[in-house]
C-alpha cells in the first residue's frame, strides 16, 4: 500500500492545546517513541483482555499521561527544545512510579480507604502537584488555576461568609478524596479517557496516517471545490467530515487548514475569513455524528444512556450547524463574486473513492457497532482492529492483480469482523500477525509497517492534551462531591429560573462561555455539567437536552474572543490576527449560538420525547428559515446586496423564529416571507437578466 501521508516524524514540532513540544533526536528520541508505542500498547491490550482493575487502569493511564508529558514539552517557552532537561527526567520517572503505587499497594489501599497513611498522603500529594505542572504545560495556566481555586476552597472554605462555607475538612480528607477515590483525579472522566477516547483518538491517527485527508479533500474538491465560491466549501466539507473522526478541533485546523486555508486566500478570500471558516468548521466536528468529540462519551459514560442516543439527539443541531457554515461561505462568495476552481483541476471524486474506498469500511464498521448496541470500547476495537486489517491487507494486495486485490480485501475483511465479533480478539490477533509477516516480504510493505508505527506513536501523543485535562478536572468534580458546592449554585440558578428559564439559559451560557476562556472543551463541560446541567433538568429541561446545551456552549468558547484556541490556531496558518479571526467565526457560527435555545424550547430538534415527524420538519424548517435571513443579514447579500434596513428587517424576521413566545411564528412567518418576496423584486430589477 501506498499513503498520501507520510510518517510523522516524532522530532517535528507540533501544536498542543497551549504548549509547544520538543524537537527530540539521537537517544531522548528513541526513549519517547518507546514509552509511546508501550502506551499505546497497553491500552489496546487493556480494552482488549481487561487485565487490571479499574482503579488501576486509571491510574496507569495518567502514569503514561504525566510521564510523556514531562518529556515532550518544556518547562516554560525559553527552555532548550532540542533536549530534555534532567530534572525533566526525573518528573517523569517520578510520575510513573508514583502512579504504579495504586498498583503495587492496591489491596492495602482498599483496606484502609478513607484513612490514608503517612506514605499514601506524601504519594497523593506529588500525584496532585505533578499533575498540575503537567497541566501547566500542555495546557497553560488557566485550568490549573481553576482547579487550584476549587482545591482552595475545599481546604478553606470553611472560613467563607454565609452560604458560601463549608463545614470544614482536613488535609487528609482532601487528598484521600482527590488522589485515590474514583471521585478525584481517576473518576469519570479519566476513565473514559482510558477505555473510549484513547482508542477513538488512536482510531483517528491511523486513518490520518493512511491517507484519509487526503481522501475527505479530494471528495471536497471533487464534489463542491467547482461550484460558486468553492474553495470554502471545500474547507467546509473536508473540515468537518475528519473532525467528525478526530474529535480534535485545534488539531483539526492545523491539518485540514494547511490545505484549505491557502486554497481560500488564493481564490479571493480574505485571511480572516478564511481561517475563521476552518476554525468554524473543524470545531464542529465535536457535535457531528457518528463519533463527534470526546465529550459525547464523557456524557455518555456520565449520564448512563447509550451512546446512540447522545448520537441521535446531536444529529440534527449538527447539520443545522454545518448548513450555516455552508450557507455563510455561499453568501459571501456572491457578496465578493468569487467562483469556484475549474472543473478541470478538481480531483475525480468517485476515481479518489474507488482507489481508497477500503478507508472508509473501518469508519463504516464503527458506526454500525455503535448504532447497534456494542459499548464504545468494543466499537473502537473493532476499528482499530478494521483499520489494521485494511492496511496491512492493501500492501500485501497491492502486489496482486485486480481481481486477487478485491477478493483478499473482502476476505480480509470477513474474517476480522466477523471473528472480531463473534470469537473476541485472539483470531484477528492471528489475522494481523500473518498479514504483518507478510509485508515483510513484499514492496513497500515495510513502509506501511512504518506508517502503522507511526500511527501508534502519533496516536500516544496526540491522547496527552484531552488525558490531562481529564485528569486534573477531577480535582473540581471531587471538590464538588465532597462539599456540595454545586448543589449552592444550581439552588441559585433555579431561583433565577421561578422568574425565566430564558434568564437561566443565557446564565448558563455565559458561565460556559467564560470557562472557555482559556480551558478546553472536555474540563468546559465536565464543570458546567457539574454544576449548572443539574438545575436545568430541575427547570423541566430533559437531561440529554440540558447537557448537549453546555456541550455546545463549551464548543463555541472556542470560537469566542478574547480566548478563543480554534482562532488561534487558525492565524498561525492564515496570518492574521486571531482576534479578527474570532469575531468572525462567531458571526459565521450563529447556529451554535442560537440552535441550542431552540432545542431547549421545543425538545424536537434533538429528537427527544418521541416527537411526530411533523414536528421535527416544522421545527427544522423553521430553524432553516431563519438561519437563511440570518446569514443574509450578517453578510449582507441574498440575491443582490442588502441595505442596512433590509438587514436589520431580515435579522428581526428571523429572531421573530426562535423567540419562542405567543404567536412569535406566525409573526415571523409573515415578516420573512414579506422580506424574501421584497427581495426577489428588487434584485430582479437589479439584475433584469
Amino acid at each position: 500500500m501506498t499513503t498520501n501521508v507520510s510518517p510523522i516524524n516524532i522530532a517535528q514540532e507540533t501544536f498542543s492545546e497551549r504548549g509547544v513540544q520538543r524537537r527530540l533526536g539521537g537517544v531522548a528520541l528513541l526513549v519517547l517513541t518507546g514509552i509511546s508505542l508501550i502506551f499505546s500498547l497497553y491500552q489496546l491490550s487493556v480494552a482488549a483482555f481487561h487485565p487490571l482493575s479499574s482503579l488501576v487502569m486509571r491510574a496507569l493511564h495518567v502514569g503514561f499521561l504525566l510521564t510523556l508529558t514531562f518529556i515532550l514539552f518544556p518547562p516554560y517557552k525559553r527552555a532548550r527544545h532540542d533536549r530534555v532537561a534532567p530534572g525533566d527526567w526525573l518528573l517523569a520517572g517520578a510520575a510513573f512510579l508514583l502512579a504504579c503505587y495504586q498498583w503495587i499497594y492496591e489491596v492495602d489501599l482498599i483496606q484502609r480507604a478513607g484513612d490514608p497513611s503517612t506514605l499514601d498522603l506524601l504519594v497523593g500529594t506529588a500525584m496532585i502537584a505533578l499533575l498540575f505542572e503537567a497541566a501547566r504545560r500542555i495546557l497553560g495556566l488557566a485550568l490549573p488555576a481553576i482547579c487550584a481555586t476549587f482545591l482552595l476552597y475545599g481546604l478553606f472554605g470553611q472560613y467563607l461568609p454565609g452560604d458560601l462555607a463549608h463545614r470544614g475538612y482536613d488535609f487528609a480528607q482532601i487528598v484521600d478524596q482527590i488522589g485515590f477515590g474514583t471521585e478525584g483525579i481517576f473518576g469519570i472522566p479519566t476513565l473514559v479517557s482510558a477505555s473510549y477516547i484513547f482508542l477513538f483518538v488512536l482510531f483517528g491517527a491511523f486513518l490520518e496516517h493512511a491517507g484519509m485527508i487526503n481522501l475527505f479533500n479530494s471528495v471536497a474538491l471533487g464534489f463542491v471545490g467547482h461550484t460558486k465560491g468553492g474553495a470554502a466549501k471545500v474547507a467546509v466539507v473536508s473540515s468537518g467530515l475528519m473532525g467528525s473522526i478526530s474529535g480534535s478541533g485545534v488539531a483539526n485546523v492545523l491539518t485540514t487548514g494547511q490545505f484549505t486555508i491557502p486554497l481560500m486566500k488564493r481564490f479571493g478570500y480574505s485571511g480572516v475569513f478564511a481561517g475563521a471558516v476552518e476554525a468554524t468548521s473543524s470545531m464542529g466536528g465535536q457535535i457531528m455524528p457518528p463519533v463527534m468529540g470526546a465529550v459525547a462519551f464523557i456524557m455518555a459514560e456520565n449520564l448512563n444512556v447509550p451512546y446512540v442516543e447522545i448520537v441521535k439527539a446531536a444529529l440534527v443541531p449538527a447539520i443545522l450547524y454545518y448548513a450555516t457554515v455552508f450557507w455563510m461561505v455561499h453568501l459571501e462568495a456572491g457578496r465578493r463574486n468569487l467562483d469556484g476552481l475549474s472543473k478541470e483541476d478538481c480531483p475525480n471524486p468517485w476515481q479518489a473513492i474507488r482507489e481508497q474506498w477500503y478507508l472508509v469500511l473501518p469508519l463504516a464498521g464503527l458506526v454500525g457497532m455503535l448504532f447497534n448496541g456494542f459499548t464504545p470500547m468494543y466499537s473502537g476495537m473493532v476499528g482499530l482492529a478494521l483499520c489494521a486489517i485494511l492496511i496491512l491487507g492493501a500492501a500485501v494486495a497491492a502486489r496482486l492483480s485486480a481481481t486477487a486485490f478485491r477478493v483478499v480485501f473482502w476476505v480480509a475483511v470477513g474474517i476480522g469482523a466477523s471473528l472480531l465479533v463473534k470469537w473476541g480478539v485472539y483470531p484477528v490477533l492471528i489475522v494481523i500477525a500473518l498479514l504483518v509477516a507478510a509485508c515483510f516480504f513484499v514492496q513497500g510493505g515495510r513502509d506501511t509497517l512504518r506508517v502503522m508505527r507511526a500511527s501508534l506513536v502519533d496516536g500516544a501523543r496526540q491522547a496527552l492534551p484531552v488525558g490531562v485535562a481529564c485528569a486534573i478536572v477531577g480535582i473540581i468534580i471531587g471538590i464538588l462531591t465532597l462539599t456540595g458546592a454545586a448543589t449552592n449554585f444550581a439552588g441559585f440558578i433555579l431561583k433565577v429560573g421561578e422568574d425565566s428559564l430564558f434568564v437561566s439559559l443565557l446564565l448558563t451560557m455565559l458561565i460556559c462561555l467564560v470557562l472557555g476562556m482559556g480551558i478546553p472543551t472536555i474540563p468546559n463541560y465536565i464543570i458546567t455539567s457539574s454544576i449548572a446541567a443539574p438545575a436545568l433538568l430541575d427547570l423541566g429541561v430533559p437531561l440529554i437536552v440540558s447537557h448537549l446545551f453546555v456541550f455546545y456552549f463549551g464548543i463555541m468558547a472556542d470560537l469566542t474572543p478574547p480566548v478563543a484556541l480554534a482562532a488561534f490556531a487558525a492565524s498561525s496558518v492564515a496570518k492574521e490576527p486571531a482576534m479578527k479571526i474570532g469575531l468572525k467565526a462567531v458571526q459565521i457560527a450563529i447556529a451554535g449560538f442560537v440552535v441550542p435555545f431552540m432545542a431547549v424550547y421545543d425538545n424536537a430538534l434533538m429528537l427527544q420525547g418521541d416527537p411526530s415527524v411533523l414536528a421535527v420538519v416544522y421545527i427544522v424548517g423553521k430553524a432553516l428559515l431563519a438561519i437563511t435571513l440570518w446569514g443574509a443579514a450578517s453578510i449582507g447579500y441574498l440575491r443582490a446586496p442588502l441595505a442596512a434596513w433590509e438587514r436589520v428587517w431580515a435579522a428581526l424576521a428571523a429572531f421573530l423564529l426562535v423567540a419562542a413566545l405567543p404567536l412569535t411564528d406566525e409573526i415571523g412567518f409573515a415578516a420573512c416571507a414579506a422580506f424574501i418576496g421584497w427581495h426577489l423584486i428588487r434584485s430582479r430589477r437589479l439584475n433584469p437578466a
